[in-house]
């Protein structure tokens, strides 16, 4: 049976990503801090479901508890790692970056390091979109330059890329970084804005909506994300002569960077209607300023995960919105005007 350690499945991605696996099968660990950064009510909850699967276990720790990870993972004895626990937001790495650099940096190097001490077949890394800073030619492609972040939160998810990019060339251990795009869906984050928009527009608030709405986004369904993830799990990178076309496999180590996206931008208003229209009410709409570190525009070229995987993520923001929204209502136990 296969068996994958995951960081973060009290969070939003490693709780969708932990089901799909325990779904194919999988024996999963989970590790997660339960920090209270957002409502820690949600991450227990994610963690009380998937412990209703016999394959799941877990434990709860902060990644900088170098130890208590080492410990975790060798008793595991897992064939991969997926990496996605972090240190989220980027608007609030403006107003804590310490616990960015403790999170995001000190606590992916003490994943790295229990990777290479059980010898994982591969090891996979959340980094994000936001490490294309301030370029601005689209679509994303992962062979492009990219060293002008413009947060905190990205240069930490940037630095990672680079410490996994040695420890593969070090250690000969194959690494995959993925560049996340504006994920959404159930059971997300209450930080994100259509979690926020939703809740403000339910209750008869103004919601606050920078660049005046001018802002375009590769929404990915987070259902797409982790198929995504589970499918390059199996894609481990090797040496060059593994190369494919348009790959950003490292010419010195077992690394690669692959974009998760829909390779479809979607302007935030757009995205603003698909909610009203789920929920059958209108925003009141405060339109603001660029917020400082925001990016106008973000959209992935998703073709090497498409090459390497034979899939790309396809779920329309109407069809994603659909299903936020019909999981809000119900966790929460609201009502909206359509019923």
């Amino acid at each position: 049976m296969r068996r994958a350690f995951i960081t973060g499945t009290a969070g939003f991605i490693g709780f969708h990503l932990a089901q799909l696996l325990l779904r194919k099968g999988w024996q999963v660990h989970g590790y997660d801090g339960m920090t209270d950064y957002y409502d820690v009510r949600l991450k227990q909850q994610r963690h009380t479901m998937l412990r209703q699967n016999e394959g799941f276990s877990a434990t709860e720790a902060m990644l900088e508890d170098a130890a208590t990870l080492g410990r975790a993972v060798c008793a595991f004895e897992p064939e991969v790692i997926v990496h996605l626990a972090a240190q989220a937001g980027v608007r609030y790495s403006l107003e804590n970056p310490r616990a960015y650099i403790e999170s995001n940096i000190v606590g992916t190097f003490n994943v790295m390091e229990a990777a290479r001490a059980a010898q994982v077949r591969h090891l996979l890394m959340a980094s994000t979109s936001s490490a294309y800073g301030a370029n601005e030619d689209m679509p994303f492609d992962e062979r492009q330059k990219a060293d002008t972040q413009l947060t905190i939160y990205a240069a930490t998810k940037k630095a990672n890329e680079s410490l996994g990019h040695a420890w593969a060339h070090i250690h000969s251990l194959p690494v995959t970084m993925f560049r996340f795009f504006t994920v959404y869906g159930p059971w997300g984050r209450p930080d994100m804005a259509y979690f926020k928009f939703t809740r403000a527009i339910l209750a008869g608030e103004p919601i606050d909506i920078y660049n005046n709405g001018e802002m375009w986004r590769d929404f990915t369904y987070v259902g797409d994300l982790v198929r995504g993830i589970h499918l390059l799990i199996d894609a481990v990178p090797g040496g060059l002569e593994s190369a494919v076309e348009g790959d950003s496999l490292s010419p010195a180590a077992p690394f690669r960077v692959v974009n998760i996206g829909n390779s479809d931008k979607v302007r935030l208003l757009d995205f603003i209607d698909a909610i009203e229209a789920e929920l059958g009410q209108k925003a009141i709409r405060n339109m603001m300023p660029m917020q400082t570190g925001d990016m106008a525009a973000t959209w992935a070229d998703a073709t090497l995960l498409k090459t390497l995987t034979g899939y790309r993520p396809k779920t329309s923001i109407r069809e994603g919105v659909a299903q936020f929204v019909k999981w809000y209502l119900s966790y929460y136990g609201v009502q909206n005007a359509e019923q």
